[in-house]
């Protein structure tokens, strides 16, 4: 792979800081005005480039399309190891893996590990980690093996990303409800939505989305 210029390990970074502070990749009109680009063709030659080397994908068809790869998030960490220093000085959240039928989330066998997280990256602030299980929000950059940032509370409101629970099994949708009824909705035309009649069936708010994280094990 050919070493990375300073202007394309800069829009590396760029693209790591705004995924880890707004929950979700930049747009190239974002990146566009964080760089100091006058026009999307100086991005787009940029990130082609880091595409070639191997440090970026682009999905097709996505506005938010860009994920960094394991390379690529390894070159950000060779580039500037003092952040991966502070890491130990950071809060662990726990790291929730498969949630079994009937056992609280937060339940000791959930948890697969532990991971740094600043308390001021998400907001609201982030109680746990829910590794993300499949691929029905992929058009706004959740992906299978992303680390999602939840913030417990039982409630939620209309258009809110939720980590609910339906008949004892967790799954991660937009929430809609009208009365009695609640729809659960993805955000992949592959996928239906869910829809739940609360008089005759349970639906828990396990937490809402606070953010995401996507690390190195993971990326690509």
């Amino acid at each position: 792979m050919q070493k990375l210029t300073t202007k394309q390990l800069a829009m590396l970074r760029e693209i790591q800081r705004q995924t880890q502070r707004n929950g979700m990749p930049p747009t190239r009109s974002e990146l566009m005005i964080a760089m100091g680009y006058r026009s999307p063709h100086s991005v787009t030659s940029h990130l082609q480039a880091l595409v070639q080397k191997g440090v970026v994908l682009l999905l097709p068809n996505s506005a938010r399309g860009l994920r960094i790869t394991t390379l690529g998030a390894s070159l950000l960490g060779q580039a500037f190891p003092d952040e991966l220093d502070k890491a130990e000085e950071l809060p662990m959240l726990p790291v929730v893996g498969r949630v079994a039928a009937g056992a609280p989330i937060l339940a000791e066998q959930h948890i697969e590990g532990q991971y740094p997280v600043a308390p001021a990256l998400f907001r609201p602030r982030a109680d746990y980690l829910l590794r993300v299980k499949g691929m029905s929000m992929r058009e706004i950059g959740i992906l299978d093996g992303d680390l999602m940032a939840v913030h417990r509370t039982p409630e939620a409101r209309n258009g809110q990303v939720v980590v609910a629970r339906l008949d004892d099994e967790v799954t991660v949708k937009r929430f809609q409800q009208t009365g009695h009824q609640v729809e659960l909705l993805p955000e992949n035309p592959d996928f239906s939505p869910i829809k739940v009649d609360l008089r005759s069936q349970s639906l828990v708010i396990e937490g809402i989305f606070a953010g995401l994280l996507r690390v190195p094990d993971h990326a690509g």
